[in-house]
């Protein structure tokens, strides 16, 4: 907190001064590049009332209050919880179900916060779901990776996003499975396990696709024919530029596109008001990203225009994201709808925060989900 304040007040009364400049815009960009290590905001964290082996209760919240099923996430801990059930103490508390607690111990008093991420560990443990772990090999080097077999000849490769890791795909893999699809969800540079990329922050999906590319490359060499590129957030941004750019990109046959990161201009900018910090802070984190990433940073040239979109969408693509997302914001994803009426499903989940499009419910997502693999399969 001290150092949000010190950076913010730097920002404000020596914007002029090009070293305290760099350092806000550094800080900012830090949101969006590197979540993982700023970590949640302070007015996210949640306070356990009381647990019980079937319920847990919470500060309310409007997170706490979110219909749906999620993962709370804490020092050392790490449940999964269901609907809201009940509203106490005078409309300050809710209860929830509670699925499970997969890691550490969820007791009175503790701060939590939910995530999108509602289960933990691997698709054995988590989801009782069978797998290999090959390595796929890459620019940097190895990158650990999950297989789960299918009888189909069409891959799925399902990539996580910013902040996340593999685990995020837990969540979608028993209705892919149900298909009867083989599911490859690979890691890539800086995360767990993987190698990590000179500069040891994320891109967006800039440099990461290629990491991408080389697990669609490995796919085709072990068997498959099509391939379904699943992503979330910068994930889906790696999923449209590897259809641009990767030498098998005449096997994908489909794309699955949650809370895509299309404009990382706006995720950038919405990283850094998600902190409620001072706008003269949101140009300086912006340029700064440009330089840390080698994003472009204008839209005038020719260069600046070769976005995560390619300049032709060639293969049936769906979209799932909600208006109300802060970091990935839903006008890129009704404008790319909007640009390719024929390839592109676009499906609005209203009230969902940004990768929380199958917390929010999950039986319509896996619905929207198997209509619009059936085709493809």
């Amino acid at each position: 907190m001290r150092l949000r304040y010190a950076v913010a007040a730097a920002a404000t009364t020596v914007v002029g001064a090009g070293a305290a400049a760099l350092a806000a815009g550094r800080y900012g960009s830090g949101f969006a590049l590197n979540p993982a290590v700023a970590g949640p905001a302070p007015e996210s964290l949640i306070t356990v009332r009381s647990v019980t082996p079937d319920e847990v209760v919470l500060t309310r919240t409007p997170a706490s209050e979110r219909p749906g099923v999620y993962g709370l996430t804490g020092a050392g801990v790490h449940a999964t919880v269901g609907p809201v059930v009940a509203v106490g103490d005078r409309g300050h508390s809710v209860t929830r179900t509670l699925t499970r607690v997969d890691k550490g111990s969820l007791a009175a008093g503790a701060f939590v916060r939910m995530t999108p991420q509602a289960y933990t560990g691997d698709p054995r443990g988590a989801r009782g779901l069978d797998f290999a772990e090959p390595q796929i090999p890459g620019e940097l080097g190895p990158m650990p990776a999950w297989y789960l077999p299918g009888a189909r000849s069409t891959w799925v490769i399902a990539v996580h996003g910013v902040g996340a890791t593999r685990e995020q795909a837990l969540s979608v893999l028993p209705a892919l499975h149900r298909f009867r699809l083989p599911v490859l969800v690979p890691s890539y540079r800086n995360d767990p396990g993987a190698p990590a990329s000179p500069d040891r922050i994320g891109h967006l999906g800039a440099t990461e696709w290629r990491d991408l590319d080389a697990a669609m490359r490995f796919a085709v060499e072990h068997g498959a024919r099509g391939l379904v590129l699943y992503g979330w957030s910068s994930g889906a941004a790696m999923a449209l530029r590897a259809l641009h750019r990767s030498p098998v990109a005449g096997k994908v046959v489909g794309l699955v596109l949650d809370s895509p990161v299309l404009d990382w201009r706006a995720t950038v900018t919405a990283a850094v008001r998600s902190r409620r910090l001072p706008r003269v802070l949101t140009p300086l984190a912006v340029r700064a990203a440009e330089g840390r990433t080698g994003l472009r940073g204008t839209r005038h040239t020719e260069a600046a225009a070769e976005p995560a979109v390619p300049a032709g969408l060639t293969v049936p693509t769906l979209i799932v994201h909600g208006p109300d997302d802060t970091f990935a914001p839903w006008s890129a994803s009704r404008a790319l709808a909007d640009r390719y009426p024929g390839k592109v499903a676009l499906h609005p989940v209203p009230g969902a925060a940004h990768t929380a499009m199958w917390n929010a419910d999950p039986a319509v997502y896996e619905e929207t989900l198997r209509r619009f693999l059936t085709p493809l399969m």
